[in-house]
């Protein structure tokens, strides 16, 4: 259990963390939830770069460090999408998108393990990456809007605020960004590997 994946699982109980403040009444509530989320992302880039400077990357490393970036996400998505105000009414929508995410990642998670029986690996492609870049930007900009409202009073003037309007609104399209790139990069992951389904 070393640095990196220790890094890796730290992601999961940073989570729960970051979904209880979102939950939280207290008035620093919104401020923690954003900073504490910035970390747990942080780590996702951080405990990579620990591993190969010092090469110890491991198959348990990712294994995990996929297995717990898709957590994450969905985790905090579905809070997000629960959370009516951050998708100004377009609550349909957003979940009809969150079900598509949720839907590819089970398929890619199912495929991997069908391949896996054959020896053979599915790695994650710049398709992937770039869609979990993407997913964790857009929940940044809407946990980022929830604070500006929340975490300072007498600032912004509640969701009316223009810079409160604007950071929602762009983590709204990211979000949507989010949901096609990971539908798409599904799909070429079944284009490549799909085939073994079927041996």
């Amino acid at each position: 259990m070393n640095l990196p994946n220790l890094l890796t699982i730290s992601r999961v109980p940073l989570m729960f963390a970051v979904v209880g403040l979102m939950y939280s009444d207290a008035p620093w509530a919104s401020n923690a939830a954003f900073w504490l989320f910035i970390a747990a992302a942080l780590t996702d880039w951080l405990d990579g770069k620990i591993a190969r400077e010092r090469g110890i990357v491991s198959a348990f490393g990712r294994f995990m460090d996929a297995v717990i970036d898709k957590v994450m996400v969905i985790g905090l998505m579905v809070a997000l999408v629960n959370d009516r105000a951050n998708f100004l009414g377009h609550d349909i929508v957003a979940m009809i998108l969150l079900l598509c995410i949720l839907c590819r990642e089970f398929a890619i998670s199912g495929l991997r393990m069908a391949v896996a029986t054959k020896g053979q690996v599915v790695e994650a492609d710049s398709g992937g990456k770039v869609k979990t870049f993407m997913q964790l930007n857009a929940i940044g900009w809407l946990i980022g809007a929830r604070m500006l409202e929340q975490g300072h009073p007498g600032v912004f003037d509640g969701d009316d605020h223009v810079w409160v309007k604007g950071v929602r609104i762009c983590g709204i399209v990211l979000y949507v960004l989010s949901a096609v790139l990971t539908v798409t990069s599904g799909i070429s992951y079944f284009r490549r590997h799909g085939r073994v389904l079927f041996d």
